[in-house]
C-alpha cells in the first residue's frame, strides 16, 4: 500500500465510531451498600449492567429484589462473581474479603474494595493484580480528602492524624470496647476507646475503621497514620477530623455522616462513593486525583 493509501486508511479508521459495551458489574455483598449499588444500576447507570449479586441469604436478597426491582438477578457465591462480571464491587464483612478478591484478580478483571481495612494483611493481592492487570480500586467512602493525602505524599508528609467520634451504639460489637468492658449504654461523657497507629486500630474496630486505613494508604501509611477513636453520646453522627502537615501544605478536615437507617456502623456516603467510584471507569471528564 502506498503512503497516501496507508494515510487515507487511518484518516478512515480515526473516523469510525467504536461503540462501548456495557460493563457488568457484580456486588459482593448485600446489605446496606451492596442494595443501594444494586438499586443504582437496577434504575440505569449509563455505561453499566448489573449481571449478579452475592448475599448471605440467597433467598432473602431475591425476595427483596423482586419486591423493589421487579425482578431477581443472579444471587450467586463470593467466589463465582468474577466469572459473570467485568467488575466486582466488594462490600462483604472484612474477613471475606480474599474470597471475592483473588478470583477477580486472577482474572485481570477491577475489583473494588470497600472493606480497605482488610487489604494490609491480604499482601499478595496487589502483586496479584500487577500480574494478571487487574485493578483494585479503593473509593473515598465515609471519608474526603483522600485526593489531597495522595497529592500530598508526592512531596513529604511529616503527619497525618484521624480523630473519630462515634454515637456509641455505632461502636457496639467492637473487640476493642468489649475488651475494656464499656457498657456503652450507660456513657454520659466522651471516651478514647483507641489511640495509636491506624494499622492497629483496625483488629480492635474492623467494622468502623476503613476510614482510617484508606487514609493511611494513601498518605503515609497505617503503620505512621495516627488514629483516636472516641465513643461519644454528643455526637449524632460518625465524625471524622483529619489532620496533615506535610512540606506542600498543611491541612484540616472533617466530615459529619449520616447513618444508614439500616446499619449505624455504615455512613450513607459509602455507598455513594462506590457508584461515584464505577462511574469514573466510563466518565469522559473525571474531576480529582
Amino acid at each position: 500500500m502506498s503512503r497516501r493509501g496507508s494515510m487515507m486508511r487511518m484518516q478512515e479508521d480515526r473516523g469510525k465510531i467504536t461503540v462501548q459495551t456495557d460493563l457488568s458489574v457484580a456486588i459482593g455483598g448485600f446489605g446496606a451498600i451492596g442494595r443501594t449499588v444494586a438499586k443504582a444500576l437496577h434504575e440505569g447507570m449509563e455505561g453499566f449492567s448489573l449481571a449478579a449479586v452475592s448475599a448471605r441469604n440467597p433467598a432473602r436478597a431475591e425476595d427483596w429484589m423482586r419486591t423493589d426491582f421487579g425482578r431477581s438477578y443472579p444471587v450467586l457465591p463470593l467466589g463465582e462473581l468474577a466469572g459473570v462480571a467485568d467488575v466486582v464491587v466488594e462490600c462483604c464483612p472484612s474477613a471475606l474479603l480474599p474470597e471475592v478478591a483473588r478470583p477477580v484478580l486472577e482474572a485481570g478483571k477491577i475489583l473494588i474494595v470497600l472493606s480497605v481495612g482488610a487489604l494490609p494483611g491480604q499482601p499478595d493481592l496487589v502483586p496479584l493484580a500487577a500480574r494478571t492487570g487487574g485493578r483494585i480500586l479503593v473509593p473515598s467512602g465515609a471519608l474526603l480528602g483522600l485526593d489531597a493525602v495522595q497529592a500530598a505524599a508526592e512531596g513529604v508528609i511529616e503527619s497525618v492524624t484521624i480523630q473519630t467520634r462515634k454515637p456509641p451504639a455505632s461502636l457496639k460489637g467492637a473487640p476493642g470496647v468489649e475488651a475494656m468492658g464499656l457498657d456503652l449504654d450507660t456513657l454520659t461523657e466522651a471516651v478514647c476507646c483507641f489511640s495509636g497507629p491506624a494499622a492497629e486500630a483496625i483488629h480492635g474496630f474492623p467494622a468502623n475503621l476503613n476510614v482510617a486505613v484508606a487514609l493511611g494508604l494513601a498518605g503515609i501509611g497505617p503503620e505512621r497514620t495516627m488514629v483516636e477513636i472516641w465513643a461519644d453520646p454528643g455526637v449524632s453522627r460518625n465524625t471524622h477530623r483529619i489532620s496533615v502537615t506535610s512540606d506542600s501544605s498543611d491541612f484540616t478536615m472533617q466530615i459529619e455522616g449520616r447513618p444508614t437507617e439500616d446499619n449505624p456502623r455504615t455512613g450513607r456516603l459509602t455507598a455513594l462513593s462506590a457508584i461515584s467510584t464505577l462511574k469514573r471507569l466510563r466518565a469522559p471528564l473525571v474531576i480529582g486525583a
